[in-house]
């Protein structure tokens, strides 16, 4: 595929770079600049769906190591409105999050309307989820949402399809997936909305894999997205009910496929286990609401696997929830303090717990890179699964059919 000279990335990404530091076997140390600072790679990004870390203020989540944070466009699309956040100064300026910032294009959340949507080549109809009122995204509203938000990397939009769709399906969404991602980019390098072409021309657009559990689809769609001179790379429709052998299979097979000089994101992929795989892959990018959200439901992760912080062993326990931990909640409170919390159901609880869970993320993400530099993630890497305890396959799988049925999906 050949594009005009004006969508030549060289000339669209002054704004955005991206610096490979050091590899150690598949893992990679790197940093990409923005317009709001730097990000060092691996890189985990908590999300703030609505403009907000649930229950956490900006500078708690600073304070707590985070150097990006991820907005979903389909929710500020709806409430408050594009415009209402340009006329408020931007999503940076709306949240007083003053670090870099990623929005997704809003397509998963759509797609995930299940019954209350309709896909054909051309956009998605689907019906808001707060009122029922109708609307469309096509790949160029999607760009000029994601230009009026202002973030510093915005995504294309894309097509997401379920765990166990026919390949037939799968094919037919990665093709549109396709067309999206070329109309998304000039709509975004070649052609940007006047009202923000101010933002447009400081923002970097991430291409997105597709291509389900198919080996020779992802493949093809690696093919074509790499062939788009995007500054970065996602791969998306994973951890949407596949294995973790089948995820991280499929998560080598691409990154191996992506240019190796831009980033590579895993989409919606948080828990511990996985981040350290996904490095060993290649990726440098991970977001999820994995962490937050778990924590708001009292499970907490620790250096051993993660508790339910409402077990009844935590009640008497008049000591920190784990020892050596020095986030806030450990270096404060007992574990019988969040135990009363929760069984209180106090929000204190949910904010401390969400702190202890994004400072053990933001820390294993720190250590690995660390471990990369100095040239041993690999026994990083074998020191952690000796040590750390995931939740096991059945029960993952039980809550990612949940997590599934109650989107749609």
């Amino acid at each position: 595929m050949v594009f005009p000279a004006f969508l030549d990335s060289a000339m669209t990404t002054q704004s955005f770079t991206f610096r490979l530091h050091h590899r150690d076997g598949g893992a990679r140390a790197g940093r990409f600049t923005t317009p709001h600072g730097s990000v060092r790679t691996p890189i985990f990004m908590p999300v703030a769906t609505q403009a907000t870390i649930k229950t956490l203020t900006p500078h708690e989540v600073m304070d707590l190591g985070a150097q990006i944070v991820l907005g979903n466009a389909y929710h500020l699309y709806l409430r408050p409105g594009v415009d209402a956040v340009d006329r408020l100064g931007g999503l940076h300026e709306f949240m007083r999050w003053p670090r870099p910032i990623l929005t997704d294009s809003g397509g998963f959340q759509a797609f995930s309307m299940g019954a209350f949507r309709k896909v054909d080549d051309d956009h998605i109809r689907f019906r808001s989820h707060i009122d029922g009122s109708e609307h469309i995204f096509t790949p160029e509203l999607a760009i000029t949402n994601q230009q009026g938000l202002g973030a510093d990397i915005i995504m294309c939009l894309d097509q997401c399809i379920a765990y166990g769709a026919e390949r037939t399906e799968v094919e037919d969404a990665m093709h549109r997936t396709h067309r999206w991602a070329s109309q998304c980019y000039e709509a975004h390098y070649g052609r940007p909305a006047p009202a923000y072409a101010e933002n447009a021309a400081k923002q970097a657009l991430f291409g997105i894999v597709q291509g389900g559990a198919f080996s020779d689809l992802r493949q093809r769609s690696a093919d074509f997205i790499a062939s788009i001179p995007f500054p970065g790379y996602a791969i998306g429709g994973l951890a949407v009910g596949e294995s973790k052998s089948q995820m991280y299979e499929t998560t080598q097979q691409v990154t191996e496929l992506l240019p190796p000089d831009k980033p590579r994101y895993l989409m919606g992929v948080g828990s511990p286990e996985d981040l350290v795989e996904g490095v060993s892959q290649g990726v440098d990018m991970f977001d999820c609401v994995l962490p937050t959200r778990v924590a708001r439901n009292g499970a907490l992760f620790t250096r051993t696997g993660r508790v339910n912080i409402a077990n009844r062993r935590f009640a008497e326990q008049n000591s920190p929830l784990e020892d050596g931990c020095v986030c806030y909640a450990c270096e404060n409170f007992t574990a019988a303090y969040l135990w009363h919390l929760f069984k209180a159901k106090e929000v204190l609880g949910l904010r401390l717990a969400s702190v202890h869970n994004l400072h053990f993320i933001l820390r294993l993400m720190e250590g690995i890179r660390q471990a990369i530099l100095e040239n041993r993630f690999e026994s990083f890497r074998r020191d952690f699964h000796d040590t750390y305890r995931p939740t096991d396959e059945a029960t993952r799988q039980r809550q990612k059919e949940r997590w599934l049925a109650a989107r749609g999906g």
